[in-house]
């Protein structure tokens, strides 16, 4: 059966941090207008029912399983709107707490979970502990989905373990702050050039005690070009990921056929 696109739809923005009911309500509202755009994936930003800089201790308090309250909240929003949702909170497991990103479909039901393996400075270090699974990934529509959280893009072994394990559609969601543009303008669409896939970096734009975040979400394809770019204020983008971009990409570019890994071992010694 021949695939159609598959319409995203990327919500920069947050609700109060600290607040789940807000975001919540926030998210609701937006999965609705994404429903009304034909979307049916929506993407938000790093700790998206939260907020991201709470602090060790407000993280660790609101923190709960991937089965928790904030899961069945989330499963029936998109039960309602019948839109897939990928969402950010402080996951609780095994005595630890990570910083998790979630995928359900458009029934509620729980897909993917993936915990952020990179993390970024003392900000990240102080909450939570590294996640260890690289690949994570699920399939809605046909697409095979890959989930990374925000620092993880900016290394290319993480971009290329997913490409490698066939992601077609990366997504991102990420909090990161001003003056770093560098990494959604020049760093993001060369990860998904280099790797011949889809990305959806989801950023936040509005400020956290002393952060002020950058925005500038973007759906980049897999030649490189900017299908969505947001500015640096609260916008919700929806486009279309082309069923067939990724092989044209590859053919293209035959990057993946010409690795040499045989010479990349000191890469991991």
């Amino acid at each position: 059966m021949t695939r159609g696109p598959l319409r995203v739809a990327l919500d920069q923005g947050a609700g109060r941090s600290g607040d789940v009911a807000d975001a919540l309500g926030r998210l609701a509202g937006r999965a609705a207008q994404a429903a009304e755009a034909g979307a049916r994936l929506l993407v938000g930003p790093e700790m998206s029912l939260t907020g991201y800089a709470l602090g060790a201790g407000t993280v660790a308090r609101m923190a709960e399983p991937a089965d928790g309250p904030l899961a069945d909240a989330v499963a029936a929003i998109a039960a309602d709107t019948g839109v897939a949702l990928v969402y950010g909170f402080p996951e609780r497991a095994d005595g630890a707490v990570y910083n998790t990103v979630q995928l359900v479909d458009g029934t509620g039901a729980r897909l993917a979970a993936y915990r952020k393996a990179h993390l970024f400075g003392d900000l990240d270090r102080d909450a939570f502990s590294p996640g260890a699974d690289p690949v994570v990934q699920a399939d809605l529509d046909g697409f095979r989905v890959g989930l990374l959280i925000c620092y993880d893009v900016e290394f290319p072994e993480a971009v290329r373990a997913h490409s490698l394990a066939g992601t077609e559609l990366l997504v991102v969601p990420t909090a990161l702050m001003l003056p770093f543009t560098e990494v959604p303008t020049r760093v993001v669409p060369v990860r998904a050039l280099e790797n011949q896939l889809h990305v959806a970096y989801v950023n936040r734009c509005d400020t956290e005690g002393d952060l002020s975040y950058a925005g500038l979400s973007a759906l980049i394809g897999p030649d490189g070009t900017e299908t969505l770019r947001a500015g640096p204020g609260e916008e919700l983008l929806v486009g279309d990921v082309a069923p067939d971009a990724v092989a044209a990409a590859r053919r293209e570019h035959s990057y993946l056929d010409d690795r040499r890994p045989d010479l990349y071992r000191a890469l991991t010694a």
